[in-house]
């Protein structure tokens, strides 16, 4: 079961670094994972999203939750210091 106080770590952490570039790696299952970087764009009471620009379609909004970051299915490298979420 997942701590309540380590997913308001986790929100902690992601607000107070809105606007900053990260390194996104996630889990899209059977052995598929997606990995760029984009900025971490609004934080809601259930949810993150990452704004990622992409050649072919402009500007992309991936949306994941505070408990996807806790099951490890999505890693986030904040850019200016390397620090891992």
């Amino acid at each position: 079961m997942i701590n309540m106080e380590a997913l308001d770590r986790v929100k902690d952490v992601l607000e107070s670094n809105i606007g900053e570039r990260v390194r996104l790696k996630a889990n899209r299952g059977r052995r598929r994972t997606y990995v760029d970087e984009g900025v971490i764009s609004d934080i809601y009471p259930s949810v993150f999203t990452v704004l990622v620009n992409t050649d072919d379609q402009g500007t992309r909004t991936l949306c994941y939750t505070y408990s996807d970051i806790l099951t490890s299915n999505v890693e986030l490298v904040v850019c200016k210091n390397n620090q891992r979420i």
